[in-house]
């Protein structure tokens, strides 16, 4: 046996489950106030050897994770939102055979926190691909792929689902991409900053179909749209801090298009489209697909993740503008990223490998922007979302 073949399982095993940390790993103090360790929910695929939602933490002061344990048995709990409150999860899956939108309980803190299911409703219209909850607890909002609607659900005050509210279908197809856009596909939903409306990016039609919002009766009134670009496949947008510009990522052709946001009037105008990666790198991928996006919560940055690729890509953000530009890429140490996250401090950033069933952890340099592999990543599995905090 040579010396490379003996040392290879050995260091297969440290990758898995995380102990090689280096000298280098940045250290960071815990704020007054903060706790040093926080919770990481982890939604899962319904493909083994995922068995429900996840639960790990993350020590805040060094970026490690510790080993995630099944929370709670779900069919395919892929997206989680949680209560304003921070005491119940929400995610979407399957509940006895139905596609649902499930509440639990959260337990506990830190590495002893619990869920115990409180309820669970029926979406009515297909499986959601995503799920979110208004600021104050009142309404919850689903996104189905598959049918092409956006559902609105109301809250009782102990955060468990009270009934569904809203439904809204959505019609055509851009027909760009064939076999992908010839019927709406709703990807995302989410909220203004203000709340007054909620925004749907529809993979299917090249749009984010825009609803009047109303979160004490929990109801959708259609508003217009925001275009992407032809082909684009909107998937997931998220707002600056500021709340006058939009970021939204096209899954189909790997770029985030940029929009200045009216408030008052509730629309979005495009003004620049970029891609994530070079067309010249992405054609030796036999498959690529652009999966999540993340602004910092200084606002300098967004971060956006491309499968295939297996990489983050980290723009930096024109502070007169809010236009985009490649700072780098940095590879996920796992396959097929689709999804990563940004604790609450935005100094350390998680990156989910749904293949690799990997959780990995990096550094976030607050000035540049760029990402540390912080060399310390868990056995997380079929994980493909990952939450620790109200968005």
């Amino acid at each position: 046996m040579t010396r490379r073949a003996f040392y290879w399982p050995l260091l297969l095993g440290f990758f898995i489950t995380g102990q090689i940390m280096s000298s280098a790993t940045p250290s960071f103090a815990a704020q007054p106030g903060e706790n040093a360790v926080i919770s990481v929910w982890i939604g899962t695929s319904n493909a083994k050897p995922s068995k429900g939602i996840y639960h790990c933490t993350l020590n805040t002061q060094n970026g490690k994770l510790s080993d995630p344990t099944l929370a709670a048995e779900m069919g395919g709990p892929g997206f989680l939102a949680m209560h304003p409150n921070g005491s119940v999860l929400y995610a979407v899956g399957d509940v006895g055979g139905t596609a649902s939108v499930a509440a639990f309980k959260i337990d506990g803190s830190g590495k002893d926190a619990k869920l115990t299911l409180l309820n669970s409703v029926a979406i009515g219209d297909g499986g959601a691909a995503h799920v979110a909850v208004d600021s104050k607890g009142k309404m919850l909002m689903t996104a189905q792929y598959g049918s092409g609607s956006v559902a609105a659900f109301s809250l009782n005050a102990d955060g468990s689902v009270n009934q569904r509210t809203s439904l809204m279908k959505h019609e055509g197809g851009s027909r760009i991409v064939p076999n992908r856009q010839e019927a709406p596909h709703a990807h995302w939903a989410g909220f203004s900053p203000d709340e007054r409306f909620a925004f749907v990016p529809d993979l299917g039609l090249d749009k984010v179909m825009i609803y009047k919002v109303d979160t004490d009766t929990a109801t959708l009134t259609s508003h217009g749209f925001g275009q992407a670009p032809l082909g684009g496949g909107p998937r997931h947008m998220k707002f600056h801090p500021n709340g006058k510009w939009i970021f939204l990522l096209n899954e189909l052709d790997l770029s985030v298009t940029v929009f200045d946001y009216d408030a008052e009037n509730g629309t979005m105008t495009p003004k620049q489209t970029i891609p994530t990666v070079s067309k010249s790198e992405l054609a030796k991928e036999l498959f690529k697909s652009a999966s999540e996006i993340r602004v910092h919560p200084n606002g300098k940055f967004v971060y956006s993740a491309n499968r295939g690729h297996d990489t983050i890509t980290v723009f930096k953000v024109n502070p007169q503008t809010g236009e985009l530009s490649v700072i780098e890429h940095e590879h996920v140490r796992g396959a097929t990223p689709r999804n990563f996250n940004l604790d609450p401090s935005g100094r350390w950033l998680l990156a989910a490998g749904q293949n690799s069933h990997t959780l990995a952890s990096f550094a976030v340099n607050p000035t540049t922007g760029e990402l540390t592999y912080n060399q310390n990543v868990v056995h997380a599995p079929s994980a493909i979302c990952v939450l620790m905090q109200h968005e």
